[in-house]
């Protein structure tokens, strides 16, 4: 059986408009419902439009959609608030492009339906708002039209339903997000060293040729970049515009969905990663809020907001949940002061501090923005999920950079300040307890390229002078990959693919770059530089395999001309630069690159290129198997020792997503989730051969062998 669940904030609203009273269940009072003739002639206007070819001209006699009025209609909806009855009409119509009308619209069709359910017009209209309309309850009585299901004495009960795997699901323990059980997938890289790796091998590099669809499920459509989740046989899936379904992880039924309603100025924005602790799915809002949800019945345990959305803070990078504390990053490059990183309680939702990601004045690091004031900083996002390391106890988190470049490009005369611009595109490594930093690592000081270093900390183990240490090992968007120790950050080594041009060395003791000067942006004439502001290496994760000790990359090979704009025009970089993107100048017109690096001898082991750009997040198996996705809609597998591809599917659009894989009684599968974003359009100047759909096709896909 299905469970839909809608988000209802409490509200006083609930009681101050009840004056107009019809019974309610349990003694409880609501309004009847009220709504304008107006509304009703302007809802049948839009329902004409957008509703009628399904649901028919009168409503209930439509060929392809539900009656929305008549006897059946009141049968399911009568007794229930209004509120369930607007989400619900938000979530699935209009049918082709579900949400895409905005409040006014929704609450005008519902007043038109009100209408042809027997409910007169009254001098006040219906709002447009679900927690105003928790307190109106439409009647299960109206003189109503007839529709519905035919007047029968016993509706045939349905099959045997199968075991119901939520009946049964367990709380997730702090040992198991570090140690995952092998067939589980429990964070957005499967465990909390961001490895993106499973021990499985059922599916291996001799059978992987015979995969095949097991099942597949339509989400809502819009981009998809968070991984799907799998614990206990219970797969959890984060959809376009505030979903989050729970699907049984063998055959695809839903089990249950959480909706949460957005008012009309907000967009529905992306996460990268969902999170499970205890008996709660943790997960990031468009409107700024951190929510728990029950695993078991996708019901609201808290709702805690993290930032003003209002004020340009988002949140698109996913929780990481470790010593009780449901750690988030929020990002918002123009934000003056910058965004922070914010710990919760995991049982209240509680907020227990916050962590500024931009050096403040008169504090440690303040002294690196040139001599700009606080207001004047901006920058420092992040985008990406952190990792956490047991035996350090730390908790490691990415940033970006900043787009306003301008007042940072030439250094001020005044002793003790610098242009570094802390703590952009940097390492921080924060104590999850009290929010202090216990350590950082600037990988690019005063980055005017929007070349950030702000994506996956993955932690492994690697030989350092004679001894295993744990190390934290991030790329930014050169490609370059930076190792650091994890409990003190010393820096250990540097590895370039050899895709940038405009860090000429890097010392070896300290991990200082040197700039070529001819590569900063001029007003005066274009500059090329390597890579694209798009990045050699974006957000899309790496993953590493300790069997092979090999790291896989997904790389794009493409560089920019950072052109300067008339004066007077805005630039995206405040420089007065905007880019362009061009090949590389040696391209051979193959843009898309999966390269495994061998971390023990720091060399370039192997690399697959296509034309295609590579586009989602990598997936490494015992199986000795890797996964990757491109832009021209393919789904690949590839040794992990030569790199030779060994099966590819075409799916019905792009995957962002990373892929993971679990098993189920057993069985092993592999999922992916495809629906293209801004990023897979930016590339396509690359390739104007490929072909994405009109609209996101967002879906999820999942393999198993026969």
């Amino acid at each position: 059986m299905s469970i839909e669940n809608v988000h209802r904030t409490p509200s006083f609203l609930t009681m101050a408009l009840a004056l107009s009273l019809v019974p309610g269940l349990c003694g409880a009072q609501f309004l009847s419902p009220s709504y304008t003739a107006e509304q009703a002639a302007e809802g049948q206007v839009a329902y004409d439009l957008h509703c009628a070819a399904c649901h028919g001209q009168e409503l209930s006699d439509g060929e392809f959609g539900p009656p929305l009025a008549g006897s059946g209609f009141l049968q399911l909806w009568g007794g229930r608030t209004l509120d369930e009855l607007f989400l619900e009409t938000v979530r699935t119509m209009p049918t082709a492009a579900p949400g895409s009308l905005d409040d006014e619209a929704y609450a005008n069709i519902l007043a038109y339906m009100l209408q042809h359910n027997g409910v007169s017009p009254d001098s006040q209209p219906l709002a447009a708002d679900p927690q105003a309309l928790s307190a109106v309850m439409l009647s299960t009585v109206g003189n109503s039209p007839s529709g519905g299901l035919a007047a029968v004495t016993e509706i045939p009960l349905p099959p045997e339903m199968p075991a119901d795997p939520l009946a049964n699901i367990t709380a997730v323990t702090d040992e198991m997000l570090v140690d995952a059980p092998e067939g589980a997938w429990l964070t957005w890289r499967r465990t909390h060293d961001g490895n993106g790796f499973s021990p499985l091998t059922q599916i291996d590099n001799d059978n992987v040729d015979d995969l095949g669809i097991a099942w597949s499920w339509s989400l809502p459509a819009g981009p998809s970049m968070a991984p799907p989740l799998v614990h206990d046989g219970v797969m959890f899936i984060h959809g376009w515009g505030d979903n989050i379904q729970a699907l049984d992880a063998a055959t695809g039924r839903l089990l249950w969905q959480y909706t949460r309603w957005l008012p009309g100025n907000i967009t529905p924005q992306g996460t990268r990663g969902i999170s499970i602790y205890d008996q709660y799915l943790y997960f990031p809002t468009s409107d700024a809020h951190m929510v728990a949800l029950d695993i078991r019945t996708g019901t609201v345990v808290w709702d805690q907001p993290v930032g003003d959305f209002s004020e340009g803070l988002l949140l698109t990078g996913g929780p990481l949940v470790a010593q009780g504390k449901v750690m988030v990053g929020t990002s918002g490059s123009r934000f003056p002061g910058g965004p922070y990183i914010v710990a919760l309680d995991a049982m209240t939702g509680e907020e227990l501090w916050r962590f500024h990601t931009i050096a403040r004045p008169l504090e440690p690091g303040g002294e690196s923005w040139n001599g700009l004031t606080l207001d004047a900083r901006t920058g420092g996002s992040v985008w990406n999920p952190g990792s956490y390391d047991p035996e350090s106890g730390l908790a490691y988190f990415g940033t970006g950079q900043t787009y306003d470049t301008g007042p940072l490009l030439e250094p001020v005369d005044q002793p003790g300040i610098s242009n570094d611009a802390l703590y952009t595109d940097t390492t921080l490594a924060l104590d999850p307890d009290t929010g202090e930093l216990a350590w950082y690592f600037q990988h690019l000081p005063n980055d005017q390229w929007d070349l950030d270093w702000a994506y996956e900390r993955m932690l492994l183990t690697l030989p350092v002078d004679g001894l295993d240490k744990t190390v934290v090992v991030s790329a930014g968007k050169s490609g370059i990959h930076d190792l650091l120790e994890a409990d003190n950050g010393q820096y250990v080594a540097s590895i370039d693919p050899g895709m940038q041009n405009f860090i000429t060395a890097i010392n070896p003791e300290t991990g200082r770059r040197t700039i070529d000067p001819q590569r900063l942006p001029r007003r005066d004439e274009a500059v090329m530089v390597c890579p694209h502001a798009d990045g050699t290496k974006n957000w899309n994760p790496s993953a590493y395999n300790p069997q092979t000790r090999m790291l896989y990359v997904p790389l794009m090979e493409i560089c920019m001309d950072l052109v300067p704009v008339p004066e007077g025009e805005r630039a995206p970089l405040s420089v007065g630069v905007r880019w362009t993107g061009r090949p590389r100048p040696d391209s051979d017109g193959k843009y898309g690159r999966l390269q495994a690096i061998n971390l023990e001898t720091r060399e370039l082991a192997w690399a697959h290129r296509q034309r295609a750009p590579r586009t989602n997040g990598l997936l490494t198996t015992a199986g000795g198997l890797v996964f990757s996705g491109d832009l021209d809609r393919f789904f690949s597998a590839f040794d992990a020792d030569t790199g030779d591809e060994l099966w590819r599917v075409r799916l019905n659009d792009v995957s962002n997503s990373a892929s993971i894989t679990y098993t189920v009684d057993g069985k092993q599968y592999v999922a992916v989730a495809v629906g293209h974003n801004r990023l897979s359009q930016a590339r396509r100047f690359l390739v104007p051969e490929i072909r994405l759909p009109a609209q996101p096709a967002a879906t999820l896909w999942v393999f198993a062998l026969p």
